[in-house]
């Protein structure tokens, strides 16, 4: 064994744990640093794609996700007029995955079902209340401060702490990319839109060049995303008021959508410029941030950790030298910046787009994809993200 020191993973969400859970599944001590006082419990990302949750079988997951959440077989593009332009099933994918599907899940039930499958595996450890503050590779290993003074060793540090990675910053690794002028507002409402919108699919995105939005069933609720443009205030955003007139849009002529949860975000675009800098690797968010449509962020991070834990734990065990780390880097930044950027950006200029032209080819293209078998079977492989996995494993 090369080094006994642990991994240190900085940050509990679903990549922190994920990450946790492949590296003790392949025999590597880890020690996870929580800054919250408990696991997160945001709504956050809610769409697990088909690979994703091969590998969440192989982590023992899996089949508690699919309990918790709803399986969605179908995906639709539709119109304001409530016009399906596309649909495309995931049953065409049977062949390349154990999961033909999307599972609409929240993803904070990932971390509380990973949490109870490792908390008394020899090996593991999460310590809350441990917000990191500083992070130097010491050359033979890492050495984290925290804010209450201490400082915790560790053989490498993977930093799974979001947008505002700590890791990040400590290791001077710049986060290149934009900010969209728009924010996004998710709302979560129990009205049931499948009674009222005949056919709608689980998982729907509508194109409208004045307000495009999407809809996603998880358990008990529907959430909702709506644009929202610069000059609107924040707290006029937040009211109820506002809530009403959006979910209108979806439906007019109804106002009885209660709001359960409401969040206003920024959206960003932004890469790393690198996954790694000596021993200190980026997973996640931390990594990369992009839109959510098509939930590639939340996947793609998840990604990254089980591609980073089957490399990390070879080098911790002796067995591959330490530039197999870089490998990492090539592959994983290489399909964020190749398909995830490129993809989730092209998702959001194809439902906004207000040139005539724009529209009528956008709808051409999808319907004369979905009535392809074989367009659809490659436009699928794309957006569940198994044909950038595929790239991912061809990088040297």
């Amino acid at each position: 064994m090369a080094d006994r020191n642990p991994v240190l993973v900085v940050g509990a969400g679903p990549v922190g744990m994920v990450a946790a859970a492949a590296l003790l599944r392949r025999g590597v001590p880890v020690t996870v640093l929580e800054a919250g006082p408990a696991l997160p419990d945001e709504m956050r990302g809610s769409t697990f794609h088909a690979p994703t949750l091969d590998m969440l079988h192989d982590l023992g997951a899996a089949s508690a996700m699919v309990e918790q959440g709803i399986v969605a077989p179908r995906m639709q593009y539709r119109g304001r007029d409530q016009g399906v332009i596309a649909e495309f099933d995931f049953s065409v994918l049977a062949g390349e995955t154990r999961h033909p599907c999307r599972l609409q899940c929240e993803q904070f039930k990932l971390t509380r079902i990973l949490h109870g499958l490792l908390r008394d595996r020899p090996g593991f450890a999460l310590r809350f209340g441990a917000r990191v503050e500083a992070c130097a590779d010491e050359g033979d290993r890492v050495s984290v401060g925290l804010a209450d003074g201490s400082r915790v060793e560790g053989a490498y540090v993977v930093g799974c702490d979001g947008a505002r990675s700590a890791i990040r910053k400590a290791a001077g690794i710049a986060f290149e990319g934009f900010t969209w002028p728009e924010r996004f507002l998710v709302l979560s409402t129990p009205f049931d839109f499948a009674e009222i919108i005949p056919g709608l699919a689980d998982v729907a995105y509508y194109a409208d060049p004045e307000e495009w939005f999407f809809l996603l069933r998880v358990p008990g609720l529907w959430r909702a995303m709506f644009p929202v443009p610069a000059e609107v205030p924040d707290e006029a955003v937040m009211t109820d008021g506002y809530a009403r007139e959006r979910f209108g849009r979806v439906v007019p002529g109804r106002a009885d959508y209660p709001t359960r949860h409401r969040t206003l975000y920024r959206v960003h675009q932004r890469v790393a410029a690198t996954y790694r800098r000596g021993r200190v690797l980026l997973a996640g968010d931390a990594a990369h941030i992009n839109n959510p449509l098509g939930g590639m962020g939340l996947n793609g991070g998840l990604h990254d950790a089980i591609n980073l834990a089957e490399k990390l734990a070879a080098v911790w065990h002796g067995e591959a030298p330490e530039d197999l780390l870089d490998r990492y880097d090539r592959q994983r930044r290489g399909v964020t910046v190749e398909h995830v950027q490129r993809q989730t950006i092209a998702n959001k200029q194809n439902l906004e787009a207000r040139d005539p032209e724009a529209q009528r080819a956008f709808r051409e293209r999808m319907a004369e994809t979905a009535a392809d078998p074989a367009k659809a079977h490659a436009f699928l492989l794309g957006v569940s993200m198994i044909g950038s996995l595929r790239r991912a494993a061809e990088i040297a």
